[in-house]
């Protein structure tokens, strides 16, 4: 079992900071507090279930079938119900997930189940727990949730694997979900009761993938921030469009903490006097747009902190309610609306910071608009060809990013005989919106690129200190071009550079 250093307690709800650590092995410790709290929770649902005089009542899912069936009686032995809980749902298609959700998603359900709400058996968040000192990974498919009773098909792939059954990854390599349990010296995943259907009936695919896209965005909201600020220095631009006065008239408080954080990047620039009075507004207006970016992220923020920090099941036990008798509560928990709002959001953020990526390049590359730099920002215009493939690459991931930024989240189709009979496609919502993220990350690679090549061919050093600290990082990352070459890892390493300097 290969373990490391790197851990996390269940005390307190995971941030997005922790579920990106739990793509590498990650010691959970499950406390006290959440032992006593599962304990308790099990033995509430357990008296309702076996116990106590005259009629039990009816548990969804425990003791009547699933989903639209739910009038129906459900298997009278707890484990064959939970096998027949899982087996149904097997029906996704498409490619696995990426491994960083999948564990990502596994770690929130992990944290939702410990807070003892849930009627799961401690063994059930222990075992959990071990899979992530490993690097075991489930392989889940893609398509399959509308994110309605939760993240129902792709979690039930995931307890699947844990149980050893269908497939799974370990150190990167797909095989047999038993081969990879045994390979990572972990036992498999027993259930009885409602340890399946609590394991499924949540929205962790679509918080977890919403909460890792939602930061690979924000890194790139400011990375993009600083890169408009060393394209103004290596252009000799005036930074008025950043005055403080300006910003604080316009009135909307993103563009005023977005234009105070690149003022204090541009700190010590020294205009050339040689720019138009007014610069092109992929300049000019970049705090106004980053500043309405910032204003949504902000939304989007609230609604990751607190799907992070809620609890998606359904029923829910409550067993310390302030009655001597406790009470389980039949409700909607699962439904991942607030999450598909956010992602949708996230989307739009996501094509217009591309598009103020892409302009900015095409902006650089023009000897008409970049201050006499050679067309394509070439070393030997026709001999050599500079950026011009990844201009033409960087069209193309603005195209695709566009085409993806169709709202999901008020899509709804009714299904399962019209139990759900409105649904908010969450699930999809957010892993478009991790796509997205990418190619946006990749725009700013694109970018940074440019502008590491504008130097080599005639642009001046940046003035300001923190433009140049920027670009000596990309330097040391980055050859010049020239000769020719194939670009596409450099785009990726400048990308990854921003984004190591922007996430906290």
């Amino acid at each position: 079992m290969l373990t490391t250093t790197n851990a996390l307690s269940l005390t307190g709800a995971p941030d997005s900071a922790a579920l990106r650590r739990a793509a590498a092995p990650l010691t959970v410790t499950v406390d006290d507090g959440a032992r006593s709290r599962l304990d308790r929770g099990r033995r509430f649902f357990h008296g309702l279930r076996h116990g106590g005089d005259g009629e039990a009542p009816r548990i969804y899912g425990a003791t009547t079938g699933f989903g639209a069936l739910v009038g129906y009686a459900g298997r009278p032995d707890e484990a064959d119900q939970c096998d027949n809980t899982l087996a149904h749902l097997g029906a996704g298609q498409g490619p696995d997930l990426p491994h960083e959700i999948c564990r990502a998603a596994l770690l929130l359900r992990t944290w939702s189940l410990a807070q003892g709400v849930s009627g799961v058996s401690a063994e059930v968040v222990d075992r959990l727990a071990a899979m992530f000192a490993t690097t075991f990974s489930p392989a889940v498919p893609r398509y399959g949730s509308v994110g309605a009773s939760g993240d129902l098909i792709p979690l039930a792939y995931a307890t699947q694997a844990l149980r050893g059954r269908g497939h799974a990854y370990l150190d990167g390599r797909r095989m047999p979900a038993d081969e990879a349990l045994t390979a990572a010296g972990l036992r498999p995943l027993a259930l009885n009761g409602r340890d399946a259907l609590a394991l499924v009936n949540g929205t962790s695919v679509t918080t977890a993938a919403t909460a890792l896209a939602r930061d690979a965005v924000r890194a790139a909201h400011r990375s993009l921030a600083a890169l408009t600020c060393l394209l103004a220095d290596l252009l000799g631009c005036d930074p008025g469009f950043l005055d403080a006065d300006l910003l604080r008239v316009y009135g909307h408080p993103g563009a005023v903490a977005v234009g105070a954080r690149m003022r204090g990047t541009l700190t010590g620039l020294t205009p050339s006097g040689t720019r138009p009075l007014q610069e092109p507004y992929s300049i000019r207006c970049a705090p106004q747009l980053l500043g309405a970016a910032e204003d949504a992220l902000r939304y989007v923020d609230g609604v990751v902190a607190a799907d992070l920090g809620g609890i998606s099941d359904n029923p829910l036990f409550f067993p310390d309610d302030g009655t001597e008798q406790g009470k389980v509560v039949h409700g909607g928990n699962f439904f991942g609306q607030p999450a598909a709002f956010a992602a949708d959001l996230l989307a739009s953020v996501t094509a217009q910071l591309g598009n103020l990526a892409e302009r900015q390049l095409d902006l650089l590359t023009d000897p008409a608009r970049n201050g006499g730099l050679p067309p394509m920002l070439a070393t030997a215009p026709g001999l050599q060809h500079g950026l011009q493939g990844v201009q033409l690459a960087g069209t193309a991931f603005v195209a695709e990013i566009r085409r993806n930024a169709t709202p999901a989240s008020m899509q709804s189709l009714p299904t399962n005989l019209h139990n759900q009979d409105v649904v908010p496609f969450g699930t999809q919502a957010a892993l478009r919106s991790y796509d997205m993220a990418e190619l946006l990350g990749l725009l700013c690679g694109s970018l940074a690129l440019g502008l590491r090549q504008a130097v080599h061919v005639g642009a001046r050093r940046p003035t300001a200190p923190r433009c140049a600290d920027l670009l000596d990082a990309l330097i040391e990352e980055i050859p010049p071009v020239e000769p020719d070459r194939p670009l596409d890892a450099d785009v990726r390493a400048a990308a990854r550079l921003l984004a190591a300097r922007a996430l906290p």
